[in-house]
């Protein structure tokens, strides 16, 4: 799995109090490092809206179309992925789930499964069938690659809900790489999130 962040909000977190303060009026309360209180006092009141003045964009790749399909499901974000009509997947690579790699004879039983999807898919195009129509044999597993943007807010929501004990495994490891960067970006914005290195998990905690 690779995340690379494209674009995001230059000074987002200024531009989140800028925008906020006008609810108020309170622009002279602006001043150097005083977005940081103001946004977390905006997360601890809950008032997110102010959140969605701030984007960001990711390049997402290596993530297997089981983990796709659940991200395109947040229909805030602006999606682009790797369309299979258009696109070849001979050779298609896979993701493995960890669950089937430490298993030896499930091990076994995946591989000769993908090895024998591969062959079909060639097959079929060999037969002159379009690629649009011989994609119908591709698995959940197959590697795809999607550009991604959303608000901040929507982020907030994506990277909590997601990240998640309850989450799949694979978009929960998602959450917590995006997480990973907000943190570098925009710390306050998710100041109420933390990474639990051990479980693997994203929590919430008090701010």
């Amino acid at each position: 799995m690779k995340v690379e962040l494209l674009a995001i909000t230059p000074d987002a977190e200024r531009l989140i109090e800028s925008a906020g303060r006008t609810a108020y009026r309170s622009f002279d309360r602006q001043a150097p490092g005083s977005e940081k209180k103001f946004i977390r006092m905006i997360v601890r009141n809950g008032h997110e809206s102010v959140l969605e003045h701030a984007y960001a964009t990711f390049r997402i790749s290596g993530i297997s179309r089981a983990c796709s399909h659940q991200l395109v499901r947040h229909r805030l974000c602006a999606i682009t992925q790797q369309s299979q009509r258009y696109v070849s997947e001979d050779d298609f690579p896979a993701v493995e789930p960890t669950s089937i790699a430490e298993n030896e004879e499930a091990h076994a039983l995946y591989s000769t499964y993908l090895a024998q999807t591969r062959k079909t898919y060639k097959a079929l195009a060999d037969l002159g069938v379009r690629r649009e129509d011989a994609r119908f044999v591709l698995p959940n597993a197959t590697e795809t690659e999607m550009v991604v943007s959303a608000n901040m807010r929507e982020w907030r929501h994506i990277v909590g809900l997601r990240g998640s004990r309850g989450a799949q495994w694979e978009i929960r490891a998602l959450a917590i790489a995006l997480l990973r960067v907000f943190q570098e970006q925009v710390p306050t914005v998710f100041c109420d999130f933390e990474i639990d290195e051990e479980q693997q998990v994203v929590r919430r905690v008090e701010v």
